[in-house]
């Protein structure tokens, strides 16, 4: 159930992580980054690998985007 739960918090964050790519959007990164951390705790907890991995590819494509961008482009 964990799992099933981590899964759709990173498949609702994708889009948004998307978007924040765009230039002058990253700042969006900043709201979308603890949701993924949510999703990344609960991935955590459950037995299934699944989620765990969508929410640290999210997460590792948010925080590039927002290293690349110095934090607010």
């Amino acid at each position: 159930m964990l799992n099933a739960l981590s899964l759709l918090i990173g498949l609702l964050a994708i889009p948004w992580v998307l978007l924040a790519v765009l230039p002058l959007v990253g700042a969006l990164n900043w709201l979308v980054i603890p949701w993924v951390l949510l999703g990344l705790f609960f991935g955590v907890l459950s037995r299934g690998t699944a989620g765990r991995n969508l929410n640290l590819v999210v997460l590792i494509v948010a925080v590039v985007r927002l290293w690349i961008g110095g934090g607010l482009i």
